[in-house]
């Protein structure tokens, strides 16, 4: 008996049955296995003040026992604080213990989808709840990205505004409170959280780092790192900014002439990466017992062995592409 054959004669339901058992056990580890450790500083609890009124009747609105159980215990934990600088990063107002939940759900549905147009074989179930837990990350790493983008392409101005302001006799605080009124989002929202930070008492230096780590920019590096030397040794922080910001400036024009002439070859690595996985999807639906010449016991290990490295060329032209592309300025 074949590979395939033992597959199709699983029951449907207590496939169903072992999918929800597994997903409530991997939810109950997630939250259990992780080293607790206490978070919640002093600061970030005094700066729950300046929550927007709608923004927390939105969270009490949606939160129930369950959830609000599930966020204690994944706050609390090592994991909880990376998912949480990874969601403030994205500026996506999830809780920790939303987003494992999301996670769960996501691998449960997709999973469950592909396993039934699959044919209901198992393995390709598991495969599509591999690919479902991967897509709110997958999300998340976008909107990062998206931001960090549109934030790198506000500093110019920004720096530009904080210039005009220390001219005008402003101190540097002062600086931060108009950039946090005047310009857009995302750069408004960071630096009125920076200040707000240092109206409580936490000095300029730690609430730049923070804002450092909410949004890993390298121009921003630049930036806050004049304003600290600055602080330290003296000098004009005005015409010091001004030179940073026409740098910046130089800097995104050359990145986007880069970006240009390198969309080309981004897009077709990815296309050509993916391109493999869709054919044989297709060949799949169109023409199963096909596809599963390697899984049969007479072409064992050899079947493995070809997708195994069919796999590996995949992914090592993937990264030769990328590299291509990817030029520092």
């Amino acid at each position: 008996m074949d590979i395939a054959q033992l597959f199709n004669q699983i029951d449907p339901l207590a496939i169903i049955i072992t999918g929800g058992v597994t997903a409530f056990i991997l939810l109950i580890i997630g939250i259990s296995i992780t080293v607790t450790t206490d978070r919640k500083t002093l600061e970030l609890e005094r700066l729950g003040r300046y929550i927007e009124e709608d923004e927390v009747l939105s969270e009490k609105e949606r939160s129930t026992p369950l959830t609000d159980w599930l966020n204690r215990s994944v706050e609390r934990s090592s994991i909880g604080d990376k998912i949480s600088k990874s969601l403030s990063r994205a500026d996506l107002k999830w809780k920790p213990g939303e987003f494992i939940a999301l996670i769960l759900i996501a691998a449960f549905v997709v999973g469950f989808v592909l396993w039934y147009i699959g044919g209901r074989v198992i393995a390709v179930g598991i495969i599509g709840a591999i690919i479902g837990g991967f897509l709110p990350r997958m999300y998340v790493n976008s909107q990062q990205k998206k931001r960090l983008v549109k934030f790198d392409l506000q500093l110019p101005d920004m720096l530009n505004l904080m210039v005009n302001g220390l001219r005008a006799g402003f101190s540097t605080m002062q600086a931060m409170e108009a950039v946090s009124r005047e310009l857009p989002a995302p750069i408004c929202d960071e630096f009125r959280r920076v200040v707000q930070e240092m109206q409580l008492g936490v000095s300029m230096e730690k609430a730049l780092d923070n804002l450092l780590v909410r949004i890993p920019s390298d121009d921003l590096d630049l930036t806050i790192t004049a304003i600290n030397v600055q602080r330290e040794v003296g000098g004009n922080l005005a015409e010091i900014m001004e030179t940073i910001s026409h740098t910046i400036r130089e800097r995104i024009r050359i990145k986007g002439e880069i970006r240009v002439l390198t969309t080309q070859v981004m897009y077709s690595g990815r296309f050509l990466s993916l391109l493999p996985f869709f054919v044989i999807g297709i060949i799949y639906l169109l023409n199963r017992e096909y596809i599963m010449e390697f899984f049969k016991p007479e072409n064992v290990p050899c079947g493995y062995i070809a997708l195994a490295v069919a796999g590996l060329l995949i992914f090592l032209g993937y990264l030769v592409m990328n590299k291509l592309g990817d030029i520092e300025v």
